[in-house]
């Protein structure tokens, strides 16, 4: 008898349907820059990203959820599922795209002392 196994897929806005809007209010809780600073280092694309847990935020687990899906829905990273684990990686590509030197400015902001 063959098996299938479910694949369970989020969703994600297409690049031209990431907006600046979304992109800048994802970006501007502290928690959430933290995320896209801690995953700039895990690199894009197959194969590549951390699981929720490889990034330690000081926030319950529920919290850590709603900053992941947030920054999900407005494009700026991309989450997907390796057998139970949830993968996330930055959308350098579709955010370079669609705003030009945006991430870089963000990240190197985060980087510089105040």
């Amino acid at each position: 008898m063959p098996t299938t196994t479910a694949v369970r897929e989020l969703p994600h806005p297409a690049r031209e349907e990431i907006r600046l809007d979304a992109v800048l209010h994802a970006l501007a809780d502290p928690m959430r820059l933290r995320i896209v600073t801690a995953l700039n280092g895990y690199g894009e694309g197959e194969g590549q990203g951390a699981t929720c847990s490889q990034i330690e935020l000081p926030v319950a687990t529920s919290t850590s959820t709603h900053h992941f899906r947030v920054l999900r829905e407005a494009g700026v990273i991309n989450q997907c599922y390796r057998g139970t684990a949830k993968i996330n990686c930055l959308r350098r590509a579709d955010l370079d795209a669609r705003f030009p030197d945006l991430l870089d400015a963000v990240l190197r902001a985060a980087a510089s002392p105040v």
